[in-house]
């Protein structure tokens, strides 16, 4: 099937081209290509000379985005890669350094549109939910193979399931009998462990679990942590870093990883652990995480739980604190975590 981009919205997009600051001639990755609406913004912003190096690692995400930008030729380069593979792709293009690098984290709208990709519990699919469905062990395999324990753990971290218990036990009680092949076979298990009570309250019930495995399966939380340091290294001085998030769990290592490269406690991807940069490398250049507004959210439901922040790359022996952003207030970085 192709794919194509028409319908889709990016999210806090004339924000998130604000914060970039997008020059004509510049260099910038796009770490989720996705459906390439973010990357079309940034090649419209920096050219005529501009170019985006675009990374995802579903095909047919990396499919519809060229496809999508098609006419801008050889300013896109999109490659089949983790954002966690971020310096090596660089590496690999003989880019030293960029303008700009910008994360729309999370499941795209193409995969969740994709019914056949097992990532939507409304719609009957094979459990699979890998991102890139060529490697790696599925939704299936971590539901039917996974210690009860072990599974209760990954949806009370990753989907903050307070039921995490009982679902476990739903699920292992029913693979012990046959295997859970299909969302909806798991859709069910969730609706009969999660108290009817709760269920007549809030979101759909399995939506949760599904987060939760689908974080699992594709190891999106590591990544992101071992990506954002990348990123932060790559950057020019004066260049930018901005990053969308959906899930308090992605939004806390975003926030961690600014504040912490902003007050000089961070160490580069290429140094040991114990060796850390005591001068602050980034300067924030948002207070807190932004959100879309109520317009926004209610033109393109997607993009309620966006919280959105930015720094800005210091050069050497610059002074710290919040870059002249005209929309940008004081940032904190030694705030505790959960304040804004």
């Amino acid at each position: 099937m192709v794919l194509t981009a028409e319908g889709h919205v990016p999210v806090m997009l004339d924000r998130c081209i604000e914060l970039l600051r997008p020059r004509a001639g510049g260099t910038y990755v796009d770490a989720t290509l996705g459906l390439g609406g973010h990357a079309e913004a940034v090649l419209a912003a920096s050219a005529p000379g501009g170019r985006v190096i675009g990374l995802d690692r579903d095909p047919d995400a990396l499919a519809a985005a060229a496809a999508r930008l098609a006419g801008e030729g050889d300013r896109l380069t999109a490659v089949a890669a983790s954002f966690a593979d971020l310096a090596r792709v660089a590496a690999d293009l003989g880019v030293g350094a960029v303008d700009g690098v910008l994360y729309d984290l999370g499941v795209s709208s193409l995969q969740l549109d994709q019914a056949r990709r097992g990532f939507s519990y409304r719609a009957e699919a094979p459990l699979d939910m890998r991102m890139d469905p060529t490697q790696g062990p599925t939704a299936a395999d971590v539901v039917n193979t996974y210690p009860r324990a072990e599974l209760a753990r990954v949806l009370r971290e990753y989907g903050q399931e307070r039921f995490a218990g009982r679902i476990a036990r739903f699920v292992d009680d029913a693979r012990r009998r046959a295997p859970v092949r299909t969302t909806s076979e798991l859709v069910e298990l969730v609706k009969a462990a999660v108290p009817a009570a709760a269920r007549r309250t809030g979101p759909h019930p399995a939506r949760r679990t599904f987060q939760a495995l689908r974080i699992e399966v594709n190891g999106e939380l590591a990544a992101l942590a071992e990506s954002l340091p990348q990123a932060i290294d790559l950057l020019a001085p004066g260049g930018r870093l901005v990053v969308l998030a959906y899930h308090s769990l992605e939004d806390r290592i975003v926030k961690r990883t600014l504040a912490g490269a902003a007050a000089g406690d961070y160490s580069p991807p290429e140094l040991p652990e114990h060796v850390v940069h005591r001068t602050p490398s980034l300067r924030l250049l948002t207070r807190g995480p932004e959100t879309p507004g109520a317009g926004e959210v209610a033109a393109n439901p997607r993009a309620e739980s966006a919280k959105l922040r930015a720094a800005e790359k210091l050069a050497p022996n610059s002074p710290s604190g919040v870059a002249g952003d005209p929309h940008a207030g004081t940032s904190r970085p030694d705030l505790p975590e959960g304040a804004a």
